[in-house]
């Protein structure tokens, strides 16, 4: 059980590690405009990625860099899909615990990160991390709401 856990926990991660790989320049999953903190999809409001990934070496063009992109969204998917399949073969009290964990893990790399700016840009990381609150919460209700609408249409 305990190496289960361990192995999720490990499978939990590795998208954070693919993100880091993720090309550099212009365009929706790369540079200024298109980077991202919550894996494939969300905002363009975060900060820039520092340079020197695999694929800044490669002066790949924009449409490698969105079809490279799609490939890694594609994965990160799929490996979050796995990590739930099996994520939910744990018991109920091994699953809060590990979401607990990852929380308090996310809440206390939030709080480094915001010692590490200065006071105006704290502001605007205040704004980004309530922002991003806000669309979760949206999104579950419209999770829940999805969820019931095939209950009605019977």
């Amino acid at each position: 059980m305990r190496k289960t856990l361990i192995a999720l926990m490990f499978a939990a991660a590795l998208p954070t590690v693919a993100m880091a790989a993720m090309p550099e320049g212009p365009g929706p999953m790369g540079g200024p405009e298109g980077h991202m903190m919550g894996g494939p999809g969300h905002g363009g409001e975060h900060g820039p990625r520092g340079k020197g990934g695999p694929f800044s070496q490669l002066d790949l063009s924009r449409e490698q860099r969105e079809q490279i992109g799609k490939l890694m969204g594609d994965q990160w998917h799929a490996r979050e899909d796995l990590v739930k399949k099996y994520l939910d073969k744990l018991p109920a009290a091994d699953q809060k615990a590990m979401q607990d964990e990852i929380a308090a893990g996310k809440q206390k790399t939030q709080a480094d990160i915001r010692a590490v700016l200065k006071p105006d840009q704290q502001k605007k990381f205040d704004e980004i991390v309530k922002k991003q609150e806000q669309r979760r919460a949206e999104w579950k209700e419209f999770q829940a709401w999805k969820a019931q609408q095939p209950q009605k249409a019977q």
